[in-house]
């Protein structure tokens, strides 16, 4: 167990990684979309802060899982940014779906495999 949750730790860390600094640098010409995708990615890119915010929190994450450090911290707040791009392959861009299934399911192992560390989350607190 300890073995496959360093894998998938360092695969999706890796992932995130690269797919926010290509981005954040501009370092590759990003392909033209069309279509509904168009749309979608010209509608984050005009509100001119939502894809920085989201490159650099995926910066912050895959430099979390990669280290190792506040991994749980870091499953749960990319756990949106998870889902987001899950559901655009799903409804948007069918052709990534298999990337999508991989950064929910990873998401999910790491989770699982820290589910110690959310339990006090779920203790309720009367006051």
């Amino acid at each position: 167990m300890k073995i496959a949750y360093l894998i998938v730790r360092v695969l999706l860390g890796a992932l995130f990684l690269f797919s926010s600094v290509v981005i954040l640098f501009n370092l590759v010409q990003q392909p033209e979309t069309t279509g509904d995708l168009k749309v979608f990615n010209d509608g984050i890119k005009a509100s001119g802060y939502l894809m920085t915010l989201i490159k650099v929190t995926e910066l912050v994450c895959a430099i979390a899982f990669l280290s190792g450090r506040f991994v749980p911290l870091a499953s749960v707040v990319i756990a949106p940014i998870v889902v987001n791009i899950f559901f655009v392959h799903i409804m948007i861009a069918p052709e990534g779906i298999p990337v999508g299934i991989f950064v929910v399911v990873a998401n999910a192992f790491i989770a699982y495999v820290n589910r110690n560390a959310y339990k006090p989350l779920f203790v309720p607190v009367y006051k």
